[in-house]
């Protein structure tokens, strides 16, 4: 089981941060066009989830899989969207992307005053705890890669 990246977007999709840690494949483009790519997949497939689902989509979309990787996707009430990719082995990381807003993102960012909210997050200490909140994971293998 491992953590491939996580991605940190703002409500406008500006991609805020983003981390990898056992990507083996890359996209083949710009840093800046996987950003709006992922971030317009999510817009899509958020739209599509909350149109056709036949059930009350309280949580609204969680996480989807394909064949080779699985997204785990959390919003908060402001608008942040984290977005995690692991292996298919790993359970619903849903508390998992909460904890990483709750105990990491509030803590690092929204409480720094020297962090400017909307921008580009620039705080090393936020990076570094992130790591390894990220390594110290039940299901993070940088083997399993």
């Amino acid at each position: 089981m491992t953590v491939h990246n996580l991605y940190i977007f703002d409500r406008n999709g500006t991609c805020l941060h983003y981390s990898e840690w056992s990507r083996r494949k890359h996209a083949g483009i710009s840093r800046d066009e996987e950003f709006k790519l992922m971030y317009g997949m999510l817009f899509s497939i958020r739209s599509f989830v909350s149109k056709m689902s036949p059930l009350d989509m309280r949580d609204g979309f969680v996480c989807f899989q394909t064949s080779r990787y699985k997204l785990h996707y959390y919003e908060t009430p402001t608008g942040l969207k984290f977005i995690m990719n692991t292996d298919l082995s790993v359970p619903n990381a849903r508390e998992t992307l909460q904890q990483i807003y709750s105990t990491l993102y509030v803590e690092y960012i929204v409480k720094n005053p020297l962090c400017v909210l909307g921008e580009t997050l620039q705080s090393e200490l936020f990076t570094s705890r992130l790591d390894t909140f990220i390594r110290a994971l039940p299901y993070y293998s940088p083997r399993a890669a």
